[in-house]
């Protein structure tokens, strides 16, 4: 494997003299060869299938002609530096970047072979089946009932309250938080701990029934114990749903995935078997990424 720019000193001990440091000169550049991404970035059973992907706002291109394929009911965790698009490639696959006037977004994007960019496509009916939880709880200032009967009521999935009520039982439940809510249902929801909240936002996005979640550092806001209850949570979709999860920790991603995907500047570097990335990376700038190098 090559190694990154860098010099290293090492001491040359000389008969009866102080050392003196020898230079050893590495590569000046690594250079990151656009649209090739070593690894295994294609799958079998892909849910997603993205081809060429870029990402523009305004004249600055973000994401760098990108190919990978998301597997039906597996955990894929992006990785990378702050800046390097995993959170911009990640809001392409509900169509989120729509809101940002700016930005446009180039290439073929797949799900369940249909074209989720073609002009006709309905949008809200997307994001019905390919949720998101972002980086911070955003639960709506209604009842902890209410939030997750949201999605339901406006997609008409319920037509009786009873109907609803299972579907907020069920939906509690799959985020493990029934048996702490049950019993205020009618509360507040801002009034619940921040890892209640983020497992709130959960139940409501698993409320409409989705096929994907999508998940923007879901962690990063929480405490330890709150992180713990929300990786158990993944462990247990991942065999219902398809997740793709964007962090900043190494070792959330090391627990949770089963293939990893490394971006760096735009590019996607690398993707593997998540042991494999983190044990025998092909790319080096991954292994210079999880040693600690930079990033």
């Amino acid at each position: 494997m090559n190694t990154m720019n860098t010099t290293v000193t090492k001491e040359a001990a000389m008969p009866d003299e102080t050392p003196v440091p020898v230079q050893e000169e590495r590569p000046a550049e690594t250079i990151i060869q656009e649209g090739a991404t070593v690894g295994t970035p294609f799958a079998d059973d892909p849910k997603f299938k993205l081809r060429n992907v870029e990402v523009f706002y305004g004249q600055d291109r973000a994401i760098k002609n990108i190919s990978l394929d998301i597997a039906r009911n597996e955990v894929i965790a992006f990785i990378g530096p702050s800046g390097c698009g995993k959170s911009t490639f990640l809001r392409c696959l509900n169509r989120m970047n729509d809101s940002i006037d700016i930005c446009r977004v180039k290439g073929d994007l797949h799900l369940d072979d249909e074209n989720i960019y073609d002009p006709k496509r309905d949008v809200v009916e997307l994001r019905a089946r390919v949720g998101m939880v972002f980086q911070k709880p955003n639960p709506f200032p209604k009842s902890i009932y209410d939030n997750v009967a949201y999605g339901p009521r406006i997609h008409g999935l319920a037509n009786r309250k009873s109907d609803l009520d299972d579907i907020v039982e069920n939906s509690l439940r799959k985020a493990g938080l029934w048996e702490e809510a049950k019993d205020r249902l009618d509360a507040t929801a801002t009034g619940m701990s921040g890892g209640q909240q983020q497992r709130l936002c959960i139940a409501r996005a698993i409320a409409v029934s989705p096929e994907v979640i999508l998940m923007d550092e879901p962690c990063s806001a929480l405490d330890p114990i709150a992180t713990a209850k929300v990786e158990e949570l993944i462990a247990e979709m991942s065999e219902s749903y398809t997740i793709v999860i964007v962090t900043h920790s190494m070792q959330q991603a090391a627990r949770v995935s089963h293939r990893t995907a490394y971006f760096h500047l735009g590019h996607l570097v690398e993707v593997n078997e998540t042991n494999k990335v983190f044990t025998a990376p092909e790319h080096e700038l991954t292994e210079s990424y999880i040693t600690g190098r930079f990033g």
